[in-house]
């Protein structure tokens, strides 16, 4: 091997030296379809640097030609072998791969390099106990491969199997006793475990090697939190900040400390200058976003943007994600407030327009929601996300005239966006414009074919009126691909079936489709006519009932089929 790659650099070196003097070599300037013509000199080392070449260019199909040609007047190189199969995953195609590493390592199943490529490309393809398995021979073969071991142990990480993944990192820093991460991810192993002692130790080895790393102080500091050992936190806390004086998270979560142990100056101290930062740090913002309000620590996160608002009172950032926390809180008076103040032409003042008048319409004042919108539309009269939100308003209100024309007028801003023609086609089916409605429908599939939502409108709409079943079914198929467990969409189904006249196929759906949405009158009025045409009046009269219960509008129909059934 170690000779092949030798003879190879030779080789390009004495290229480059006669390339004044000696024969040019060609590749042909056809399509990639056409064969490869190659002048001489003809050895498995031209061929092989001139695939390089044709590699580095892009042109993976002369790369691969190339490469055979290579292979052969060398068939035994195990080198060029995996050459070929790496041309092949560049271009996706996996199965030619793996069945060029299958056929090396059939002649030499030991051979560590290939056995680690085959493992990655058996990883990236989620065959995860294959990948396994080749990672763990190769550190059976090999012990310092360090990076494998990673690898392996990471793998048994994510599958939370922490008694293997102990045995290979404790393998590891026992090969490389001075290889931080191997600590470290001990550290954690034994802390899933609740071994805190051990945990604790493997942690402060971690920073024996690496005495400025941050991340096992932070791990520490989970631990002791958990004993409840408060002085040492502060101290990891100060370590942390003095060799990092702008780490952010250290700087929140001890300010957030000394708020809850009542020591407010030095709480608003650390705030107040994060806050200041927060102007020219955006960074500032989001690790709040991630330590508090991702996590739903909607409490701690109020707390720690009040501090910080008191260094950048006029933060919009900080007001937005004060707006966020307090609605996770359900304090909806004090969300407002914060969203409002949000200064147009800021980053979120989109996303804050569209909540206050959400919280509007959650008050049931939809008036003032639209008002609101048509303020805001004054500032930025071709934002379409306005107007959308604009005409979802009107259409909650029934004013579906209102709602078509801000529709419209969204469409012809960005009329590629399937979202407004849903919409529309929503809006024309409440207003009893059903043709308009199943062609907008129509329009919102050609435009996003894996638009769950219209598929299953569209089919539905067939099946009410008793057209296109076979092209109902279809579409709400299609739909289910990427719903599986849509209990509207499963109605959907059931009520093809139903029309079909398939009546028990039908009762199985819908009965399943009721176990997930429970409380939906047309799908419970469903089960009812499904168990009514499968002459079981009983529980046909139950779901009739369920359904009259909650249903709010147009009860007439249903009203009948129960005194029918009572009769």
């Amino acid at each position: 091997m170690k000779n092949f790659i030798i003879k190879v650099a030779i080789l390009n070196m004495a290229l480059l030296v006669l390339s004044g003097c000696a024969p040019k070599k060609t590749v042909s300037q056809q399509t990639d379809k056409e064969p490869v013509s190659v002048s001489k000199p003809g050895n498995q080392y031209y061929y092989f640097i001139e695939a390089q070449l044709e590699r580095n260019k892009g042109n993976l199909d002369k790369a691969i030609l190339l490469l055979r040609e290579a292979i052969k007047r060398d068939s035994e190189s195990v080198y060029l072998q995996r050459e070929l199969a790496a041309v092949y995953a560049d271009r996706k195609e996996y199965a030619n791969a793996l069945a060029v590493f299958d056929k090396i390592l059939e002649k030499h199943p030991n051979d560590t390099e290939t056995l680690i490529l085959y493992g990655k490309m058996k990883q990236n393809l989620k065959d995860i106990e294959a990948a396994k398995e080749a990672y763990s021979k190769v550190i059976r073969l090999d012990k310092t491969k360090k990076d494998i071991y990673m690898l392996l142990g990471g793998i048994y990480l994510q599958e939370e199997n922490t008694s293997d993944a102990l045995k290979v990192f404790k393998e590891l820093v026992q090969n490389f006793p001075d290889f931080y991460p191997g600590y470290f991810f001990l550290g954690k192993i034994y802390a899933k475990a609740g071994s805190m002692r051990q945990a604790e130790k493997e942690f402060k080895k971690a920073l024996e090697l690496e005495p400025e790393s941050v991340e096992p102080r932070f791990e520490l500091i989970n631990l002791y939190t958990l004993q409840g050992r408060e002085q040492k936190i502060v101290q990891i806390y100060k370590d942390i900040l003095k060799n990092h004086p702008n780490n952010i998270r250290a700087s929140l979560e001890l300010g957030h400390l000394y708020y809850k142990k009542g020591r407010l100056a030095e709480a608003e101290k650390l705030f107040k200058k994060l806050g200041a930062r927060s102007v020219r740090e955006f960074e500032v913002v989001l690790k709040v976003v991630q330590i508090y309000v991702d996590t739903k620590r909607y409490e701690d996160a109020i707390v720690v943007l009040e501090g910080l608002l008191k260094g950048a009172p006029a933060s919009s950032n900080i007001n937005y994600i004060l707006g966020i926390a307090y609605s996770g809180k359900e304090n909806d008076d004090k969300a407002m407030s914060a969203f409002k103040k949000v200064k147009s032409g800021t980053r979120f003042f989109q996303d804050a327009a569209v909540h206050i008048s959400y919280l509007y319409q959650k008050q049931g004042n939809i008036d003032a929601a639209i008002e609101y919108l048509k303020d805001v539309l004054q500032q930025e009269p071709d934002n379409p996300e306005y107007i959308f939100y604009l005409a979802t308003f009107y259409e909650e209100s029934e004013n579906y005239e209102e709602a078509e024309k801000y529709l419209k007028q969204a469409i012809e801003i960005e009329p590629e966006q399937a979202k407004f023609y849903f919409r529309l086609g929503v809006v024309y089916d409440k207003w009893g414009r059903k043709e308009e409605s199943m062609q907008a429908m129509k329009t919102t599939i050609r435009l996003d074919p894996k638009h769950a939502n219209a598929l299953n409108y569209l089919g539905y709409t067939y099946a009410d009126l008793g057209r296109n079943l076979d092209e109902a079914e279809r579409l709400i198929k299609e739909a289910l691909k990427y719903k599986p467990d849509d209990g509207y969409i499963t109605d959907s189904l059931g009520w093809v079936y139903y029309k079909k006249g398939l009546y028990e196929e039908a009762l199985k759906l819908l009965k399943k489709a009721v176990e997930l949405v429970p409380d939906d009158p047309i799908m419970l009025e469903h089960l009812g006519d499904a168990y009514l045409k499968t002459n079981d009046e009983e529980n046909a009269l139950k779901y009739y009932q369920r359904s009259l219960k909650n249903k709010k509008k147009d009860k007439g129909e249903l009203e009948k089929k129960i005194q029918d059934l009572l009769n």
